[in-house]
């Protein structure tokens, strides 16, 4: 399954470590929102006027005791379904 197939709903993982790009209001350019293999929910999925062909999805991801963190914009490459395994 890949990422682009998920619904609302759907767990998922950072691809990467996400950074607040200075848009999360209160929160400050730089910030760790999530690190890289962090696990989180899907809460909604839309497109930017500016980009229509490019979907956004909003994630929750989870904090140290699993609690689902604020909703983070994500781009598709951002994300990946299964987590990677550290050797």
């Amino acid at each position: 399954m890949k990422v682009e197939d998920l619904d609302i709903g759907d767990v998922v993982y950072a691809a990467i470590t996400i950074t607040d790009d200075g848009s999360i209001p209160g929160g400050a350019e730089g910030d760790v929102l999530a690190e890289a293999g962090t696990r989180g929910v899907i809460t909604m999925i839309g497109h930017i006027e500016e980009q229509p062909e490019r979907s956004v999805f909003l994630v929750r991801f989870e904090d140290k005791h699993m609690n689902l963190g604020n909703p983070v914009g994500c781009w598709l490459e951002d994300l990946m379904v299964e987590p990677k395994l550290v050797n």
